[in-house]
């Protein structure tokens, strides 16, 4: 039944429209292996499979945006982060998943006022001195209306949409059933992750509709920059901000995608780029919470040489441990050691598809060595870890989703260091950081504090110790000891096996009526039909009706689906 595929029966109409839209952009034979076709159609929900090859002859990454775009925001998400993953996709793969914008109409205001009245306690209009009735820009998930407060500062109001939180979470929903059905019913697709992927998406949804935690890290990366007075992060008003509403200072300045203008404005370019290295760097190696998704969108250029970040919806964190080994990854890279790269990225990646190390480590090597005597001032670091990644995607090995996002911000952040300045190098802006964080790391007090956690948490597990073995003893006496195997796909097994059980069930029913109904036709006397014994006619009848049937099911079977629910 669909309620057990799916879990919910309210999602069959949305799951009907995502396999249509899978069919019409070429993916048919996904669908039908994954076997949720036959669901649907006993559902009531017929698919249209008349237009399976409509865009078919389409290069499949083109097939793959097109539908993750017309499917809706949770989709379009999902490709944004699948554009950070290079660990897992080609260069072809992620140069279609970054063309993945959110091309939506605007709600008119109208449909906005019975929320905003709800969050800001009154009508706009008398919340703000101005309130503009257009919005500056309009997203999947929110839009931006400027507006001015009463004591006169201009700031922009980000609305979420309404009623988008119901329909992500529905979408959600169909997409983990979909990963785990993939998983197990695609086996090319497991390299992909499906389930990892889509656990990520549901984690960066999450914190993107909720705009005041957006403000929260907006805070927290404002507080870190303090050092830095040429870095603006925009002040929250927290008075008007929840869950569904944000108000912030707006920011005036020259766009990122419009670098023309920065010589008009008398800027400096190479300053520029330096301090926005310097800011970025900074956020990952000292302080572990950095902006992932530094595009030019999202980088506005002030007088005086600032540089504005906005929108921090989207936003990666490293820990204390994360950011050692980022540390010697970077420190290997631009010193050309390759040794210290290769033992980060095994122990990043683990080996869980018995990749063989030796070899992996070998090319890891072979990769640094090449950059042996190459001046720090032509190194790209950006490219190096797209080389890496491409190395580990050759292995079938993934990173960690917060080091794919932080391997992304590097590549985004030196191409646009290398917008301004051409002559912009992301190493040699790098290498007195990295240096200095590692001098901080092996200095007294960062030392002894570790050294203290360390006794601590040995402590810890001491005084626990004689308990929990006492604990294990006892349970070994009552014989309650016990062991968890988990067998992988063995409920699968079994439902295979069910389902050719039924069919030799029913394969010696066919034959029973053969044989039967072939031994009425000899025997004289009783009704007819058209001259042959009445019953002996109908088992021949049900023979062929049910042979028929079990031919559909093997048939069905082999394609990938679900054997016709033989059962």
């Amino acid at each position: 039944m669909l309620a057990e595929t799916l879990g919910a029966a309210r999602d069959m109409g949305r799951l009907n429209t995502i396999l249509g839209v899978l069919i019409r952009h070429g993916f048919s034979d996904s669908v039908r292996r994954l076997g949720l076709a036959d669901s649907l159609e006993r559902a009531g929900h017929a698919l249209r499979w008349e237009h399976a090859a409509d865009l078919a002859r389409l290069a499949p990454p083109v097939q793959v945006r097109l539908a993750l775009e017309e499917l809706g925001p949770a989709f379009v998400k999902l490709g944004q982060i699948l554009a950070g993953r290079a660990d897992l996709f080609g260069p072809e793969w992620i140069t279609e998943f970054e063309k993945l914008h959110s091309r939506v109409p605007s709600v008119p205001l109208e449909l906005l006022r019975p929320q905003l009245r709800e969050d800001l306690g009154a009508e706009p209009e008398a919340v703000f001195a101005r309130f503009d009735q257009e919005p500056l820009a309009a997203a999947s998930i929110a839009q931006v209306h400027g507006a001015r407060l009463l004591d006169g500062t201009e700031v922009v109001v980000k609305i979420r949409r309404p009623g988008i939180t119901e329909t992500i979470a529905a979408d959600l929903r169909l997409l983990a059933r979909l990963a785990a059905l993939a998983e197990e019913r695609l086996p090319a697709l497991k390299p992909y992750r499906p389930q990892q992927l889509v656990r990520e998406l549901a984690r960066s949804l999450k914190r993107e509709l909720d705009l005041a935690s957006e403000c929260r890290s907006a805070e927290r990366i404002a507080a870190n920059m303090s050092g830095l007075p040429w870095i603006v992060v925009p002040r929250v008003h927290w008075a008007y901000t929840n869950e569904r509403v944000n108000v912030q200072d707006r920011v005036d300045g020259v766009p990122g995608d419009a670098l023309e203008r920065l010589d008009t404005e008398d800027m400096d370019r190479q300053l520029l780029a330096r301090r926005g290295a310097q800011a970025v760097l900074k956020m990952i190696v000292q302080d572990g919470l950095f902006h992932a998704d530094p595009h030019p969108g999202n980088v506005f250029y002030l007088s005086g040489n600032r540089i504005a970040f906005i929108d921090f919806g989207m936003v990666g964190r490293l820990s204390q441990r994360r950011r050692e080994e980022l540390l010697q990854l970077l420190l290997g890279l631009v010193e050309h050691h390759p040794q210290a790269v290769a033992d980060v990225l095994i122990d990043w990646t683990g080996d869980e598809h018995g990749v063989q190390l030796a070899l992996l480590e070998t090319e890891i090597e072979a990769f640094v060595d090449q950059y042996q005597g190459v001046p720090l001032a032509r190194l790209s670091l950006g490219q190096m870890l797209a080389d890496v990644t491409a190395i580990l995607r050759d292995h079938h090995l993934a990173l960690p989703a917060d080091l794919a996002l932080l391997i992304k911000a590097f590549i985004t952040l030196e191409g646009m260091g290398r917008g301004l300045d051409p002559d912009f190098h992301m190493a040699t802006e790098a290498l007195p950081l990295l240096h200095e964080a590692v001098r901080a790391r092996y200095r007294p007090k960062a030392v002894g504090k570790r050294v203290w956690q360390t006794l601590r948490r040995t402590l810890s597990l001491a005084e626990q110790l004689p308990h929990d073995v006492s604990r294990l003893l006892r349970n070994a006496r009552r014989g309650r000891l016990q062991v968890g195997i988990e067998l992988a796909h063995l409920k699968r097994v079994g439902d295979q096996i069910d389902r050719a059980a039924n069919r030799l069930a029913m394969a010696l029913v066919i034959s029973a009526l053969i044989i039967g109904s072939s031994i009425v036709m000899t025997v004289q006397g009783g009704p007819t039909l058209m001259g042959l014994p009445l019953f002996g006619f109908l088992g021949f009848v049900g023979a062929v009706l049910g042979g028929l049937w079990l031919v559909r099911a093997i048939r069905r079977s082999s394609h990938g689906g679900d054997g016709g629910d033989v059962s």
